[in-house]
């Protein structure tokens, strides 16, 4: 589900800055009136067992070099964003020996 932010077609920076409450007096979003959005309730929180996971089903874990990697039982694998091209060949060929899935 996703909540978006009132007046974030106004500016710019509005729409990235993510959800605020609304807490206006007349404010249509704040009490419930039909085509002004969604505001977050306890009904959407997902199931116990699905929380914090990637949608994939699998619990993500980010690795930096080999030894973190050989480490990761069966989950699926985020690579760090600093690592350089030949360093990210060489660990996604592991990956793939290893059969682990990886997401980036």
């Amino acid at each position: 589900m996703r909540f978006v932010r009132q007046n974030r077609a106004q500016k710019k920076r509005v729409a990235r800055t993510g959800w605020r409450k609304p807490r206006g007096i007349d404010n249509k979003l704040r009490i419930l009136k039909k085509g002004f959005g969604l505001l977050p309730k306890i009904g959407y929180r997902g199931a116990c067992a699905g929380r914090g996971l990637h949608p994939c089903g699998k619990e993500e874990v980010l690795v930096s070099n080999e030894k973190e990697l050989l480490s990761v039982k069966s989950e699926a694998v985020r690579f760090s964003g600093k690592l350089g091209k030949r360093k990210y060949d060489a660990l996604k060929k592991k990956a793939a020996e290893l059969k682990l899935k990886v997401l980036n």
